[in-house]
């Protein structure tokens, strides 16, 4: 019985242990979650919309305070001297001068009829509540960015993974191209055939390592450092269909619970809002307004006069405001709400149709990795029954070396896209989420349980 080539040992060896990405990280390996509460501390975006959100929430006491009392004090003291005199020989001071001021006063004005103050505190009340959207919209883009960049980092990692496989079995070939030319057995064409494969795969594994630097650099960019490895989906996975496998189901829930839709369905509340603000212009004001003041003062003269008084005056009453000409300021600021809205109608509709097409992209892409998973096991197996079938083949004469070298590139091309489809089904199962509005960290730790150290 012929004992197998080492290099098709060692693609079989690999190809199994791969047939789930496994590649036998390290121990301290990290997975997918703790990634992801790391970025939560670290990711600039995220941490500019929680910023975002907590300055928000200051519109609602803002808007408030325009309905509420507004009061002032003011107060002075003043030291005057007045000196005249008159320029004859000798000259005489006809009146000299000494006197204090002082004086203190409280204000008040509570509004009355202020339409474009409730209507603006209408508007508080819209952008508070979009707020909690806008944030929870910056933790979904930030799950499914580390998701993205945390399998870019591991399909690059597979890539060159697979490209030192493959340039150690086409060494191998390369070698025993060579003996058997040296021996005569073989034609300078088997040689030159695995030299040029050879090199075509040294070329690709510089390209691959390149790749893994740009994916970890954009993981970085998210954490703020270089992990040293990560956690590899195990062996046993299985992709699923959504549940359930229907196309309405979620293009109706995209519709109704899609976040960017909802931030823009607040957007168009707000911007009608700023209509009625706007045309309230128009409108008279009445406030409650009163007011309290006291002034006191006391001074002497050159002839020995002095003088002391007090004046206190309170106030109580209705004041009414009545625009009647602004310079057309008013209908220009209507007309610019009311632009301001059909534009935010519009982007309302963009948001339901780019949610229509995420539901649906989402659920096709799904459904589509799933078959792909599928259909990439059982080509790999096809594959490496080709690969052993032309070794074979080869070695009783009746396949060339090319031949084996094409169906073991295929080999490997088949077990990357199997990858590849992978990580198109985890990503794809967390877009879909996105779609509807649902995806939050329990859907990363479902996904997260997939990995292994």
């Amino acid at each position: 019985m012929k004992r197998m080539p080492i290099a098709f040992t060692r693609l079989c060896a690999l190809s199994f242990a791969s047939a789930a990405l496994l590649a036998a990280p390290p121990v301290a390996a990290e997975d997918l979650l703790q990634i992801y509460r790391e970025a939560q501390q670290n990711d600039p975006a995220l941490a500019a919309a929680r910023a975002t959100w907590v300055a928000t929430q200051e519109r609602m006491p803002q808007a408030r305070a325009a309905l509420l009392p507004n009061v002032s004090a003011a107060g002075a003291a003043n030291v005057n001297n007045l000196n005249e005199t008159l320029h004859t020989d000798p000259p005489v001071d006809i009146n000299n001068r000494n006197f204090r001021f002082g004086s203190l006063g409280v204000s008040a004005a509570q509004p009355l009829y202020r339409p474009q103050n409730s209507v603006a505190y209408d508007q508080a009340k819209q952008q508070v509540a979009q707020a909690d959207y806008t944030l929870s919209f910056a933790q979904q883009d930030l799950i499914l960015r580390v998701a993205q960049a945390y399998f870019d980092v591991l399909l690059a990692e597979f890539t060159v993974d697979l490209a030192e496989s493959q340039k150690a079995a086409v060494s191998e070939q390369l070698a025993q191209a060579k003996r058997n030319f040296e021996v005569g057995v073989a034609t300078i064409t088997d040689t030159n055939e695995a030299q040029a494969k050879y090199d075509s795969i040294v070329a690709l594994e510089i390209s691959a390592r390149n790749d893994l630097d740009n994916r970890r650099t954009a993981l970085r960019a998210i954490i703020g450092r270089f992990p040293a490895s990560l956690k590899r989906v195990g062996p046993g996975f299985e992709p699923t269909l959504p549940s359930p496998d229907t196309l309405d189901y979620w293009v109706g829930r995209a519709l109704a619970e899609n976040l960017a839709v909802k931030i823009a369905a607040y957007n168009f509340d707000i911007a009608t809002l700023e209509v009625d603000k706007q045309r309230a212009g128009h409108y008279p004001t009445l406030d409650l307004v009163g007011s309290y003041s006291l002034q006191t003062g006391s001074g002497s003269s050159s002839v020995n006069l002095s003088s002391n008084f007090d004046l206190r005056q309170a106030q109580l009453g209705v004041q009414l405001t009545v625009p009647i000409y602004q310079g057309g300021f008013v209908d220009s600021k209507v007309r610019e709400a009311i632009a301001l809205q059909d534009n935010a109608r519009q982007n309302l509709e963009l948001a339901r149709r780019t949610a229509l097409f995420n539901a649906q992209t989402g659920f096709t892409g799904v459904n589509s990795a799933v078959a792909s998973v599928q259909a990439f096991e059982q080509a790999l197996k096809s594959a490496q029954v080709a690969y052993e079938s032309n070794r074979l083949g080869q070695e009783v004469g009746v396949r060339t070396n090319l031949d084996v070298l094409n169906t073991q590139q295929n080999v490997f091309q088949t077990r990357r896209d199997l990858a590849q489809s992978y990580f198109n089904y985890l990503i794809g199962v967390l877009r879909l989420k996105a779609a509807v509005g649902t995806l939050s960290e329990q859907d990363l730790e479902e996904v997260n349980r997939q990995l292994r150290g």
